[in-house]
């Protein structure tokens, strides 16, 4: 996992992914570094608002949106992803600046776990 603006963001051979809803501030799309955008398996943007970042929110955040990652069309971008990690390893691209309290983090334990 890393942030879509580290300059080695897309370095080495596993598979490079955004997994946020909004596209990344100040970030041209012909400069993307990144191979896919998934969307539809970041928090949804009622919940990505009720978070605003608000780290005390956290664990709350995390079973909400590990609740959202069980329904579609998050189940189904979620499935895909673990197969594309399975097949050949991703890497999980944010543009959060607190990525350890991040949707991106819930995400990578999902995926561990599973």
């Amino acid at each position: 996992m890393r942030r879509v603006y580290d300059a080695d963001a897309a370095s080495g051979e596993a598979r490079h992914v955004l997994v946020d809803r909004l596209w990344p501030r100040g970030l041209a799309k012909v400069d993307a570094p990144f191979d896919e955008w998934v969307k539809d398996v970041a928090p949804s943007t009622q919940l990505r608002r009720w978070y605003g970042h608000e780290v005390e929110r956290f664990d709350e955040f995390e079973g909400r949106y590990r609740a959202e990652l069980g329904e579609p069309p998050a189940s189904e971008a979620f499935s895909r992803l673990r197969a594309a990690a399975t097949a050949n390893g991703v890497v999980l691209l944010t543009a959060t600046r607190d990525v350890e309290h991040s949707a991106a983090t819930v995400l990578q334990r999902v995926l561990l776990e599973r």
